[in-house]
């Protein structure tokens, strides 16, 4: 691993962020989106030296980019499917980024049992050669287990019928963390970037596109401005067909929609459902999805669905037939079956999916996870589908995109696949696991500092203490209450009635760091939502 140091901001006041920005006239590269593609390519643009200008009309990791299944990945299922290449690119990067953020992203052992005696030679087979596909990028080999060993490594699985199992490794990881800590190192490294700052209208001159005007959704209305740009890039993820919209309108052309989008949901309960530090993985249920339970922070997530929708708004809702699927479906393989009285938390994130040329309506399971990079007649450059696990390899290909269009000048070589994000322990460090209560730990090298700050003996719940708190106002772009308590730290999405009670401390401590209280009745009535389950 490169050990070029990287120093935090100072600050994220935003104040000083706006004067930066409104005194800002022309860069090299305006990226907008932060969520994991735009916040990728902004960091790989500055290390490569290019004077780089991020954008988020939301927080940062806002939307989908921190509601994945929380699982770094090659992706077993694209190998079931026959996309090797896609496997393989993703078993690369998965390395890369457990070894540039082990305090954020760790390897993880899953298991899959096995209720029919043909599934363990099957499965066993198909994972030897996912091992082999990782090659020296291989978290750990695929081993055969006995029904005995296939208990004992998942307690809490139901052992009717079960012949055994197999298990695997790969990774899991802090999505929004893991965002910020982009954001934050691109910032240390020169970037400029703002979030709840969206983009009104992209510039054109002569037919090309030549930068955007912004607008500062949290201060005095009317604060705004316009910055010049040599590339524009669009990343932001199922929105992205907004954005292309007033680029073709520009043009006088009508839109042609990119994105397919897919509704995954997740559940979260108490970890005595399966106090396990191993995932479960059942690769094919009764209507051919997959199904997951992983330990994440000290409790269990149980998903995914896959449900094609219309609609792309900010907090996509839990469709009952959704929430049915998981529970049954977790009844099936956990002795004690979770029911709808368990849940924590609900929460459901939309994948932008690319739209293939001949739609299959309705089926979103089959559309390819690659990602797409796409540059306009005016030189909007856009970037959608893909996942997180490959997000560096994205930004690379979306710069390899800038220079080919001529947009940007010959560029220096890539530094991102051997570059530690903010906070990395030098290897060899100890690291507290991703499975166990949230706490310190996922600051990394930064923990100290979090704990030089006032309250850092003073717990508001499931491992918060004001000091992060302040943490999240001073150095980590925090606004709202739902910045702090669904992004900057977790509850939100482990226990919402824990980050009901949370808020109101939460909003005083903030209204001591910015000014403001973070709208804490908004965030009620957000936290409300992750609390109800669809029936």
């Amino acid at each position: 691993m490169s050990q070029t140091a990287v120093l935090p901001p100072v600050t994220t006041d935003r104040n000083r962020l706006l004067h930066d920005l409104e005194a800002l006239s022309e860069v090299d590269l305006i990226v907008i989106g932060g969520g994991a593609s735009g916040l990728g390519v902004a960091l790989d643009a500055r290390l490569r030296g290019l004077s780089v200008l991020l954008l988020e009309s939301d927080d940062f990791a806002g939307g989908t980019s921190s509601r994945a299944t929380k699982l770094v990945h090659g992706g077993v299922r694209y190998l079931a499917q026959g996309n090797i290449g896609l496997v393989r690119e993703a078993l690369h990067e998965r390395r890369a980024l457990l070894n540039n953020a082990p305090h954020l992203a760790q390897p993880l052992a899953f298991v899959m049992p096995a209720y029919r005696p043909w599934e363990v030679p099957f499965y066993g087979t198909g994972l030897k050669i996912y091992d082999a596909l990782a090659g020296s990028a291989s978290l750990g080999r695929t081993e055969w287990l006995s029904r005995a060993r296939t208990a004992d490594q998942l307690p809490g699985l139901r052992t009717t019928g079960l012949f055994g199992g197999v298990k695997y490794w790969d990774g899991q990881f802090d999505d929004a963390r893991l965002a910020l800590t982009l954001a934050r190192t691109a910032a240390a490294q020169g970037a400029l970037l703002l979030n709840y700052c969206p983009v009104i209208n992209v510039l054109h001159d002569n037919g090309r596109v030549s930068g955007v005007r912004w607008r500062d959704a949290l201060g005095a209305a009317g604060r705004e401005g316009t910055v010049r740009a040599r590339c524009v890039i669009n990343a932001t993820g199922v929105w992205v067909d907004d954005l292309r919209r007033l680029d073709d309108a520009a043009r006088g052309q009508d839109t042609i929609p990119m994105v397919a989008p897919s509704q995954g949901v997740h559940l979260v309960v108490d970890r005595s459902f399966m106090p396990s530090s191993e995932a479960l993985l059942v690769p094919r249920t009764r209507d051919g999805r997959v199904l997951f339970a992983v330990p994440w922070l000290g409790h269990l997530i149980l998903g995914t669905t896959d449900t094609p929708r219309d609609a792309v708004v900010r907090e996509p809702q839990a469709l009952p037939e959704e929430i049915a699927f998981i529970l049954n479906e977790s009844a099936h393989v956990l002795a004690r079956a979770p029911r709808a009285e368990d849940v924590l938390s609900v929460w459901v994130g939309l994948r932008p999916l690319v739209r293939p040329v001949h739609e299959d309506e309705g089926e979103t399971k089959a559309i390819s996870r690659e990602h797409t990079v796409r540059v306009s007649p005016s030189g909007l450059i856009t970037v959608t589908g893909g996942k997180w696990t490959t997000y560096r390899s994205m930004a690379e290909d979306v710069l390899r995109h800038c220079r080919d269009a001529g947009l940007v000048p010959d560029l220096a070589p890539c530094r991102t696949a051997r570059f530690p994000l903010l906070g990395a322990p030098p290897p060899g460090a100890p690291a507290t696991r991703l499975t166990d209560p949230s706490g310190l730990h996922v600051y990394g090298t930064e923990a100290a500092d979090v704990q030089a700050l006032p309250g850092a003996d003073r717990e508001l719940g499931l491992g918060l203490t004001e000091a992060m708190v302040r943490h999240a106002a001073r150095r980590e772009y925090a606004r709202t209450v739902e910045d702090v308590l669904a992004r900057r730290h977790r509850m939100l999405f482990l226990h919402a009635d824990r980050a009901i009670q949370a808020a109101p401390a939460v909003a005083r401590i903030l209204a001591e760091e910015i000014g403001s209280d973070g709208d804490p009745e908004a965030f009620l009535a957000l936290a409300g939502q992750y609390r109800h389950v669809p029936a």
